[in-house]
């Protein structure tokens, strides 16, 4: 998901056929994204720090832009390099073709995240008639970085998570910036480290999310060993940030303007379990916490483990006001022969907890994703998966076609599913849940709600927000017009409006202002 977009045409040199993710928005019009043009710092930066790029032999400072791929973690890694670039006295655009040099901020999770970037590389590389110089960044230069350097000549550095704060050298080698009188040198062309380094600040960056939400990191990497998944062997063993790191993130996050954090990590809920030993504190004690940070309003945790939900974080969540009642738990499939291979709690763990949340915590919406097609799924466990998913009605879901990742068990498993019944799979479970999607749309017309406004529609005529049971970004929205009858405050982006859903389009709420 870009967060700033290319408008070039897509490249055809990919390493590998492209699986899409499929989510329950079918629509016709186009998907509308809160973006925005103009980077804001929580802690702006100063506009020449300490080895700054001095523009004495050029007319302007140089200048750098991002495209910005993957999940919401890959887009904290963006913000802070280009808070690092800024304070390094960089110029940070959105505009490719005025920049002098493009990161491509990547993503490996699946062929298709890879595809994506390997196209957005080689667009970048197209600008200008190839003279900007290319970084690429994120999961795919970590986990592929000798391969990247080896098959695309396009791609100038490649640069892993251990050297980010090395960024602006390289950026400034490679552009020949002066810093305190001397040419940066040139920097290794592959700059790929190890998979866990230490956390670093991630108070000065310049965010990509509009101003009034932003994404908290409050952990990094996972220890389980799910057999299809490959991220523990790029992005590292789990370890939580320190307790004090959050708190002064979200601190400096609300004094920017942002109402609404989104508490993400490879397993959010696993938060604390590594710090027991010295700190004695878990997710459900830093809710309470971050509750008491002026200015937060919604609090969302997304990417839950389904395990790790004491009785303390259920109840933290269903009492703390500011934490929304909506919970994100990938649960990959349901049937236990699917889980064993998995290597996943089994179902009746799944069910115990998924009942447990509904009934201690009222109006909660549970978002999921399923995998369709994992090796061995037979048509019986396939057709187990649908009626489960029928009776226990999930608000949000998505689902995936299984693709076989490089290094992982499940990729020499037996009894592979052939392609194109993994994609009739998805596609059925995808089918099945816009008709639940749907109803629960309509189930919520009539209601007053809080409406967190993104941005305006030009297409729709209508501004867009979402309400405490939407992501931003994965899930559907919420479409607000103005009755200037009402004599109401004009709507602007990042407002919290009180309003009243008067309608419903397939998945979306629409909805007018009542105060």
């Amino acid at each position: 998901r870009a967060r700033v977009a290319m408008s070039t045409p897509l490249s055809t040199r990919a390493r590998a056929p492209t699986r899409a993710e499929s989510r329950t928005r079918h629509r016709d019009r186009r998907k509308t994204r809160a973006t925005r043009t103009t980077p804001r710092s929580i802690a702006e930066p100063s506009e020449t720090g300490t080895g700054g790029a001095d523009a004495a032999s050029d007319s302007r400072r140089k200048r750098v832009s991002m495209v910005s791929l993957g999940c919401p973690k890959n887009t904290v890694d963006g913000e802070v390099m280009l808070g690092d670039l800024h304070g390094a006295g960089f110029d940070v655009t959105d505009d490719h073709e005025s920049a002098d040099a493009i990161i491509i901020n990547s993503c490996g999770f699946v062929e298709d995240a890879k595809n994506e970037s390997v196209e957005a590389i080689l667009e970048a590389s197209q600008l200008a008639n190839g003279s900007k110089k290319i970084i690429v960044t994120g999961c795919l230069a970590q986990r592929y970085a000798n391969d990247l350097a080896n098959e695309l000549p396009e791609a100038d550095v490649i640069v892993g998570f251990e050297n980010y704060a090395n960024l602006p050298k390289t950026v400034g080698g490679l552009l020949g910036v002066e810093t305190n009188g001397l040419i940066a040198p040139q920097q290794a062309r592959v700059q790929v480290g190890g998979a866990s380094p230490p956390f670093r600040e991630e108070i000065k960056r310049l965010r990509i999310t509009p101003r009034h939400t932003a994404y908290l990191r409050v952990a990094e990497g996972c220890d389980h060993k799910c057999t299809f998944c490959a991220i523990p062997s790029f992005r590292g063993r789990f370890r939580s940030k320190p307790w004090q790191s959050i708190i002064d993130e979200a601190k400096a996050l609300a004094d920017s303007g942002v109402r609404e954090l989104n508490l993400i990590a490879e397993d959010t809920n696993q938060w604390g379990i590594d710090l027991r030993a010295s700190d004695g504190r878990g997710l459900a004690e830093l809710l309470y916490a971050l509750a008491e940070v002026e200015g937060i309003e919604w609090m969302r945790i997304l990417y839950a483990y389904p395990s790790y939900f004491s009785d303390e974080l259920i109840r933290a969540i269903a009492d703390v006001p500011q934490v929304c009642k909506y919970i994100d738990i990938p649960l990959q499939h349901i049937t236990n022969l699917s889980l064993l291979r998995m290597n996943r709690p089994p179902r009746q763990h799944t069910e115990d907890l998924l009942y447990k949340l509904r009934d201690r915590i009222p109006d909660l919406a549970l978002r999921t994703t399923f995998i369709s097609g994992f090796p061995g799924e037979t048509e019986e466990e396939h057709e187990e998966l649908m009626q489960f998913c029928r009776d226990f009605k999930f608000e949000r879901l998505g689902a995936f076609a299984y693709s076989e990742e490089d290094g992982t068990p499940a990729m020499e498993y037996p009894d592979q599913v052939p392609e194109e019944i993994r994609a009739i799979r998805r596609d059925q479970l995808v089918s099945q849940q816009q008709e639940i999607s749907e109803d629960f749309a309509m189930s919520r017309v009539g209601k007053d709600v809080d409406v967190l406004i993104d941005n305006w529609d030009e297409d729709m005529q209508a501004f867009i927000g979402r309400t405490t049971l939407e992501a931003p970004d994965i899930d559907p929205v919420v479409f607000v017009t103005e009755d200037k009858s009402k004599g109401l405050p004009p709507i602007e982006p990042g407002q919290m409006r009180r309003c009243n859903v008067i309608g419903s389009s397939l998945f979306d709420l629409e909805a007018q202002p009542i105060m």
